[in-house]
């Protein structure tokens, strides 16, 4: 028996280009003008609303500066003096504190109040409704909870006197200030948060939750077994987003708090502005930025590559 040779089918060929057309090397770069046109609005804004502040936060920071003098370099002093600085600790503490009640509280309300969505209800009007405290302004928000918990006028502690029970100084009381202004703005951010969720929940084919249901599964089980793991790249940048959201928390500690009482909810960002707007001492408040954008930085990194949010359980046939 003799063997044959299989030859490969010979390749169409490749059609020519039309005489005189550049090559598509020079039509690239012809499309260059056009995206810079395009481009250059976003660029325009980020240089000049974020880079040129950071650069001038980052020099600032190797200076002594007031606004009435000229900026005196003074190298690295400014963060030399943070390892002593136990203000910056304790807004430190305070601010982990916030972050990880304001977390906790927030990621678990919003995972269930998305499944909920997305198993009982696909109602826009909800979802509208759900993201309405979103909408309001944050400051606005701490006006209105900062009124209802008032110790003297509150509805909350009415409510409180009518059943019974003790008054509660939730802004007054040195170890209930932090976990209310974490609650406050979980409230807040509850619908938004619910709704990122709720889109990773979409994106989950329906034929594993058939497959799941056929295999005997109960609702708990595919709960834990199916939905979670498959949430898992949107999760992660959930918890980045509210992560970096909850260490920048200002707005609710300036008009509820102002920082009180006794520093206990004295926040690194309420801490950076007393420095620079009151005081007066914009390299050292520079300085604390700077570490600031370097610990989010940090954290953010450490999140993406612990949760592995670039890779998915969900495996294409």
């Amino acid at each position: 028996m003799t063997s044959q040779t299989i030859q490969a089918p010979p390749r169409p060929p490749t059609p020519a280009a039309p005489r005189g057309a550049p090559p598509p090397l020079l039509r690239r770069l012809g499309d260059l003008p056009a995206a810079f046109l395009f481009v250059l609005p976003a660029a325009v804004g980020f240089a000049a609303f974020y880079l040129w502040p950071a650069l001038r936060g980052l020099y600032l920071s190797l200076t002594k500066y007031n606004v009435l003098t000229p900026p005196r370099f003074i190298g690295t002093e400014n963060y030399e003096r943070i390892f002593g600085d136990h203000l910056f600790w304790n807004a430190l503490k305070v601010t982990a504190e916030y972050v990880l009640i304001n977390i906790g509280t927030q990621t678990v309300a919003s995972l269930l109040l998305a499944v909920l969505l997305h198993r009982l209800t696909r109602s826009l009007m909800v979802r509208g409704v759900v993201l309405l405290p979103f909408l309001v302004a944050n400051v606005v928000v701490a006006l209105v909870w900062f009124w209802m918990l008032d110790y003297q006028l509150g509805v909350v502690n009415h409510a409180l006197d009518w059943l019974g029970l003790d008054r509660v100084a939730f802004f007054g009381d040195s170890d209930l200030a932090i976990p209310t202004i974490a609650l406050v703005n979980t409230w807040r951010h509850l619908g938004y948060t619910a709704l990122l969720i709720y889109a990773g929940l979409q994106m989950i084919p329906p034929t594993v939750y058939e497959a799941a249901a056929l295999d005997g599964a109960s609702e708990w089980r595919i709960f834990w077994r199916v939905t979670l793991p498959l949430l898992r790249p949107v999760m992660a940048l959930v918890l980045v987003l509210t992560v970096i959201g909850s260490f920048q928390v200002f707005d609710t500690v300036a008009v509820t708090t102002a920082g009180g009482p006794i520093n206990a909810t004295r926040v690194i960002s309420f801490y950076i502005y007393d420095l620079a707007f009151n005081r007066f001492n914009f390299g050292y408040a520079a300085a604390l930025s700077s570490v600031l954008f370097v610990l989010l930085a940090g954290v953010a990194y450490l999140q993406l590559r612990l949760t592995r949010a670039g890779e998915s359980d969900l495996k294409e046939s």
